[in-house]
């Protein structure tokens, strides 16, 4: 395998998977939705949720410089974190007022955060947990990681959002998170604060991590165990489309106070990305129309979407992949300066025909995943064509890679992968996972010439893994929950090897 100099090697990690766990019981944030969600007692009860709770973690919050230490072992060069919201603005900041516009169709198209905004944000923000994120970053700068820091992953303030509220009434009674459109405006003047206070320290930023997932899994996908579990497209698309409305308008308020900060040390303002999961998506049976129908919808409403409404500015309301002159959005193109690809694995698809056909012109058909393939195999197992499949179910595909890159290479955007990695417990799997993607990576390099600039894996240690808890391993390290203790497994020799041009 051949990688260019400068290419970047890491880890991605986020806040609410990695950072609680202390064992004395310090650092723990209770003010988030999905906080709240994994303690419901009817989710439990359910199996909504595991019952495993993030406050028993792997304690990141205080062992970061252990953490770092790893990775600057194994010859990384790149390390992305979360910060969490929540801990930063652990209240309400809807009293602090900015200035809204909106454009002809309604939607707000400029955000004005003034110098008085920002100092009332100073002012209610949490300071210790500002500074800590600092140190943390500025411990990543002085080993020499170039940091990327994405300011959402999932979670919302439960002051945002209460999922057991929206849940339990439907949709009726809030805070309803993103289906509610001052989410915009929240989250816009959080950006910038951010910025504001940590532009002198950060690379990179990201808006969002995988936002397609939020409204998806969130609205249409109540199995998945993501907030707040309700079946409701409608929902969803308006949850899609006011994170897109949020990413423009969080990318306008990083970029201005980047500048205005801007001095000698640090003339241009960072770059602004967004973190996607690109799923490549074909049909089941390449013959039956309907499964074609299904593999193309799913290809434009999850890959295709949110890129294309930030990248180009086409916001495709109706779904129905014409691009027509009311959907032309100026204040949403131009506003992506890189994209972080998260692959894991495909999908295969196929569909049935649908009412929703008769209220959306561009949802022919519903499509259902087919059995044995992609993310819906049996556990530790073969999937249809033979592939293995990891503790997820998920199975191992590397060539898909390829295929997720290339969806992604005509937004013409310089591209990292931001995300892939294997739950693997035992590690059987993950030594090789990690040669054979980072052979397509090689491929999509040198023969394809696609624009990576890196590859971050995920996990540098195993985690909370959402609805399924600790259940999942991801770590090229394994945790002890109880001491804490960091362990690495033969995957992170392999990772190492690789980095150092050894395998």
């Amino acid at each position: 395998m051949n990688f260019p100099e400068n290419f970047l090697w890491g880890v991605s990690i986020s806040g609410f998977q990695f950072e609680m766990g202390n064992p004395s019981g310090r650092n723990v944030d209770p003010n988030t939705d999905w906080y709240i969600w994994v303690h419901d007692t009817a989710n439990v009860r359910r199996g909504i949720v595991s019952g495993d709770l993030p406050e028993n973690g792997v304690d990141y919050w205080t062992l970061y410089a252990k953490d770092h230490e790893i990775a600057e072992e194994m010859g990384l060069n790149a390390f992305r974190i979360g910060i969490e919201w929540s801990r930063i603005f652990p209240e309400s900041t809807s009293a602090i007022e900015v200035g809204v516009e909106r454009a002809s169709d309604g939607n707000i198209s400029a955000i004005e955060v003034d110098d008085l905004a920002i100092e009332r944000l100073g002012d209610a923000a949490d300071k210790d947990a500002l500074n800590h994120y600092r140190d943390v970053i500025e411990d990543l700068r002085a080993r020499n990681f170039k940091v990327l820091v994405c300011l959402n992953h999932f979670t919302l303030p439960v002051w945002v959002h209460n999922p057991i509220t929206v849940r339990d009434t439907k949709l009726r009674k809030g805070p309803r998170g993103w289906i509610d459109e001052s989410t915009i405006i929240e989250f816009t003047k959080y950006a910038a604060y951010l910025a504001w206070e940590l532009g002198d320290v950060v690379d990179m930023w990201a808006t969002f991590n995988e936002p397609m997932v939020v409204s998806e899994a969130g609205y249409t996908m109540p199995q998945s165990g993501f907030p707040p579990g309700l079946t409701n497209f409608a929902a969803s698309k308006k949850a899609s489309i006011h994170m897109i409305i949020a990413h423009a308008r969080a990318y306008d308020a990083i970029k201005r106070m980047d500048t205005d900060k801007a001095d000698e040390d640090s003339p241009a303002p960072a770059e602004v990305g967004l973190i996607h999961n690109v799923i490549p998506t074909r049909p089941l049976e390449v013959e039956r129309k309907p499964d074609v129908e299904a593999a193309d919808l799913i290809d434009r409403l999850h890959n295709h979407f949110f890129i294309q409404s930030i990248s180009e500015g086409w916001l495709d309301e109706d779904f129905d992949g014409t691009r027509e002159r009311d959907e032309e959005k100026s204040y949403l193109g131009g506003r992506l300066d890189w994209l972080g690809v998260n692959y894991y694995t495909r999908s295969v698809v196929k569909g049935r025909r649908s009412i929703l056909a008769k209220i959306f012109a561009g949802i022919p058909v519903i499509p259902e995943m087919a059995r044995n393939y992609g993310f819906v195999c049996q556990p530790e197992n073969t999937s249809a064509e033979g592939r293995p499949t990891s503790d997820f179910g998920w199975e191992v595909y590397p060539e898909g890679m390829l295929e997720a890159l290339k969806l992604m290479e005509k937004y013409k955007k310089p591209m990292y992968i931001t995300e892939n990695g294997i739950a693997d417990k035992r590690d059987r799997l993950r030594p090789a996972f990690i040669i054979d993607h980072l052979k397509v990576l090689d491929r999509a390099l040198n023969k394809e010439k696609i624009d990576v600039k890196g590859y971050l894996h995920w996990s540098l240690t195993d985690n909370y893994e959402w609805a399924k808890g600790f259940t999942m391993k991801f770590g090229l390290y394994m945790v002890d929950l109880e001491t804490k203790k960091r362990k690495p497994r033969e995957s992170a020799e392999t990772y190492k090897k690789v980095i150092a041009g050894l395998l």
